[in-house]
């Protein structure tokens, strides 16, 4: 089942679809194929992974809560000092709360208890264990299923339209 990244007129992430309704769009020429994988419908039509609409779509700002599952799901469920991506992973404020630490997307990640320990409550530079990526606040939900298409090895061609995004 391959999947399509519809981009706006502005090149902007929009959303996912089917190839079915990708390939609808293209022949109702309502989009123009930006990229395709090499696999081919026909003969003359490759399958398109990524299109891109011809007229803008204005999009309203949705906020993501920040939620333990949010951010499980943001770091892809690993431990972002050390990489472990089993059972039991716990949030970490990166700047410990005792210290002024807030709860905000940049200052929680996730880590394994035996890193969140070890840490305590210092910085990762004190505790010299730095970060496997930097926290950030997901761009928009789409953001979120992206990435887990891109984490899962599939869709690569997709990774240029989430600069600044997926680090």
């Amino acid at each position: 089942m391959s999947r399509v990244l519809v981009l706006n007129a502005s090149y902007e992430p929009l959303n996912i679809t089917s190839w079915k309704r990708a390939v609808v769009l293209l022949i109702k020429e309502k989009a123009e194929q930006i990229e395709h994988n090499g696999k081919m419908l026909r003969a003359e039509f490759p399958l398109p992974s990524v299109i891109r609409l011809r007229s803008y779509i204005q999009i309203p700002y949705t906020e993501i809560p920040l939620t333990r599952r949010n951010l499980l799901h943001r770091d892809n469920h690993t431990c972002q000092y050390c990489g472990y991506t089993g059972e039991g992973l716990t949030l970490d404020h990166v700047i410990p709360r005792s210290r002024g630490g807030k709860e905000t997307w940049e200052n929680m990640t996730t880590a394994c208890v035996r890193c969140n320990v070890k840490k305590g409550n210092r910085t990762p530079r004190e505790a010299d264990m730095p970060l496997g990526s930097t926290p950030r606040r997901p761009y928009s939900s789409l953001h979120f299923e992206v990435m887990r298409h891109l984490n899962g090895g599939h869709n690569d061609e997709w990774r240029k339209y989430m600069i600044g995004l997926d680090e």
